[in-house]
C-alpha cells in the first residue's frame, strides 16, 4: 500500500532494551531479588550518566569513568546497594558522593528524599544537570567533604557512602536514627561492602561484597 507506514519502535530502541533486559537478568542471577529496586534500575536511563564515549557500554555490568578521577559504579555494585538498605518510600536518605549522580537517581525512586553529597565540583555540576533534565525533584545536593556528613539535615533513616573508608566512621553513625542502615565500602587494599545498623546498644555490622572503590578523602579538592 503506497504511503503507508509502520509504526513502532527504532532498531537503536529494540536493541537498548534489549541491553536493558540482559542487564536485569544478569542481576536477578547474582542475588538482586528486590523488585522494587529492579524497576528502578530498570526506568533510570544509565546512559545519560556516562560520557558520550562510553554510550554504548552503558548497559554493560562495568564501572566506567566519569571524569575528576572517578568512576560511575557497576550496576551490580549499585543494586546491591541499595537493595541491602531496605528502603521505603517515606525514608530520608543521605548519599556520601555523588558522582555522576546515577546511585542517587536509583535512590529517589525509591524514597521520599535524597540529600546527597559531591567533594568534586564539575561532577556536582553535571550530576545536578542530570536531574534537572530528567525531572528528578526530591534530591537535594550540594559541595561539601563528605566525611562530615550533613549535620544540619541529621537523623537519616539510611546512609550510604560511595567512597572506601578505613574504618566505620563514627561521624556518619552519629547521623543515623535508631535502627537506621548504613552501606559502605570499608578496607584499603581489600574492601568489602559492610552492612551497619545502628541499636540502642551500639551497631551491628555485616559483610556482603568484595568491591573496589576509590578512598573516602576528607577535605575538599582544588578544582
Amino acid at each position: 500500500m503506497t504511503g503507508a507506514c509502520v509504526k513502532g519502535k527504532s532498531g537503536a530502541a529494540v536493541a537498548a532494551e534489549a541491553r536493558i533486559i540482559r542487564l536485569l537478568m544478569e542481576l536477578r542471577r547474582e542475588g538482586v531479588t528486590d523488585t522494587r529496586v529492579l524497576s528502578a534500575i530498570e526506568k533510570v536511563p544509565r546512559e545519560r550518566f556516562v560520557s558520550s564515549a562510553f554510550t554504548d557500554r552503558a548497559y554493560e555490568n562495568a564501572a566506567l569513568p566519569i571524569g575528576s578521577g572517578q568512576t560511575i559504579s557497576q550496576p551490580l555494585v549499585v543494586a546491591r546497594m541499595t537493595q541491602e538498605l531496605d528502603l521505603g518510600e517515606r525514608m530520608k536518605v543521605l548519599e556520601i558522593g555523588t558522582g555522576s549522580g546515577y546511585q542517587t537517581a536509583v535512590l529517589a525512586k525509591l524514597c521520599r528524599r535524597v540529600y546527597t553529597v559531591e567533594r568534586h565540583r564539575p561532577l556536582l555540576a553535571e550530576a545536578e544537570e542530570r536531574f534537572r533534565a530528567l525531572g528528578i525533584h526530591n534530591v537535594t545536593a550540594r559541595l561539601g567533604d563528605g566525611s562530615r556528613g550533613w549535620p544540619e539535615q541529621a537523623p537519616f533513616d539510611r546512609i550510604i557512602v560511595t567512597a572506601a573508608a578505613h574504618d566505620i566512621p563514627p561521624v556518619l553513625v552519629g547521623q543515623l536514627k535508631p535502627g537506621g542502615i548504613m552501606i559502605l565500602p570499608v578496607g584499603e587494599t581489600d574492601q568489602d561492602l559492610v552492612k551497619v545498623r545502628r541499636t540502642e546498644g551500639g551497631i551491628d555490622l555485616s559483610s556482603f561484597l568484595p568491591v573496589r572503590f576509590v578512598p573516602l578523602v576528607e577535605g575538599l579538592p582544588e578544582d
